[in-house]
């Protein structure tokens, strides 16, 4: 394993900014500096308020300690800025969130609890144990993520199907389609028009039907693999605590994405249904997102 790498210095342009902007060295040169522009000697002293000011700068640049000092506040800057950016969900995850029924969105929220907990429990098990490596967590973040990702899909494809077949009443279709065909049978050798007119609704009637049909069973398999996704989602966050070795780790990550392949084919296909765009395939940070804000929308 590579040893962690140190931090790379602030720079000399950081270093000689705080050096200069230190309050109490700014008293001091600019009232040297307008004392030097008012006495007689100007062009004497203000050269000498110069090369003094210039000392100062070197003699604390010189120091570690206050390099070391400035190293580490930009440092805690940027550490800062990256953390405060990722843990904003990308509004396409908060439009996503928004758009679930409340029961969806619901139980989301409880799996990524639930994913929250167990790392949160994995990573106490790592302090008492005396590791503090971070490599088996950057193993299984990405991984979560893009699992947790293809479940929020799938619930966004769940929604949209359930809410289409909420609008078909297959009955009525049935029953239509079969006075379309009394019809049709007591029209042969009658007037063309009226027998054209007829086999093209009789051809709607059972394209409703096997388009309401396939609709219902793209249902069911994405019912089954939200099952499924949770329960292997729920056993990787699980597996943490007691697992603690990357490879191990990662080998489970890879044969979850592996076996998720056909059901990310099937939700590409029912794109068309949520309106998801080509850009948001690339799983966004969910694990470390804060979805607070976007869990509590109500629907």
């Amino acid at each position: 394993m590579a040893a962690e790498q140190t931090p790379r210095g602030a720079g000399i342009g950081a270093y000689l900014k705080e050096a200069f902007l230190f309050r109490w060295n700014l008293l001091f040169f600019l009232g040297g500096t307008a004392a030097a522009a008012l006495m007689p000697m100007t062009g004497v002293l203000l050269p000498l308020v110069a090369a003094g000011e210039l000392t100062y700068l070197a003699g604390l640049l010189s120091v570690p300690r206050f390099r070391a000092a400035i190293d580490a506040k930009v440092h805690a800057a940027a550490k800062g800025e990256v953390a405060a950016s990722a843990i904003q969900p990308r509004a396409s995850l908060v439009s996503m969130l928004a758009g679930l029924p409340p029961d969806a969105r619901a139980r989301f929220e409880r799996l990524h609890a639930r994913c929250l907990e167990m790392r949160g429990i994995a990573a106490g098990v790592r302090g008492a144990a005396g590791d503090q490596s971070s490599s088996a967590e950057e193993i299984r973040t990405p991984g979560l993520d893009r699992l947790l990702w293809l479940f929020l899909r799938l619930l966004l494809s769940k929604a949209a199907l359930d809410r289409f077949l909420a609008t078909i009443d297959e009955k009525e279709i049935s029953t239509r389609l079969a006075e379309l065909r009394k019809s049709f049978a007591a029209a042969q050798g009658g007037d063309d028009r009226i027998v054209r007119s007829l086999q093209d609704s009789i051809a709607m009637c059972e394209l409703r039907l096997d388009n309401s049909g396939r609709a219902r069973k793209n249902a069911e398999f994405v019912s089954i693999e939200l099952d499924r996704i949770e329960g292997k989602i729920q056993a990787l966050a699980e597996m943490a605590v007691n697992r603690q070795d990357p490879d191990f780790l990662s080998s489970q990550v890879d044969s979850a994405a592996e076996s998720m392949r056909q059901t990310e084919k099937a939700v590409t296909e029912l794109q068309h249904l949520t309106g998801m765009a080509d850009q948001l395939e690339e799983p966004p940070v969910i694990l470390e997102a804060d979805l607070r804000k976007a869990l509590q929308h109500d629907a």
